[in-house]
Order: C-alpha cells, then sequence, then structure tokens
C-alpha cells in the first residue's frame, strides 16, 4: 500500500482501511502473546501502514480547511 493509492480513497474508505489495519494490528499482538506469531515483519508492516493512512488522512483534514 502506497501513499498515491489512499489520496485517491474518500474519507470513509481511509477510515474503514485504519479500523482494518487497527484490528490487524491488535490479531498480530494476540497471535505473539500466545506463541503464535510466524509473521514477524508483519508488526512492522502494519504499523507503517496505519501512519501512512493517518498522515494521508491529516492532510485531507488540513487541506479543506
Amino acid at each position: 500500500m502506497d501513499a498515491k493509492e489512499l489520496r485517491s480513497k474518500s474519507d470513509q474508505e481511509l477510515r474503514d482501511e485504519l479500523n482494518a489495519l487497527l484490528k490487524e494490528q491488535f490479531n498480530l499482538r494476540m497471535q505473539k502473546a500466545i506463541g503464535q506469531a510466524a509473521r514477524n515483519d508483519q508488526f512492522s508492516k502494519v504499523r507503517k501502514n496505519i501512519a501512512r493512512v493517518k498522515t494521508v488522512m491529516t492532510e485531507k483534514q488540513r487541506g479543506g480547511e
């Protein structure tokens, strides 16, 4: 997922994407806690994608002022 794709999405789609990423992050944390975490690289990828979505949401918000 790159920022160019995110900028073309609507505000609702960005919120949905953010919620999905936060759920995925939670699930990864739970898997790690019970010892099932098989993909350690996913933690950083999800965290970076959350940051990208939040950045684009902020850009859109400030651009509309």
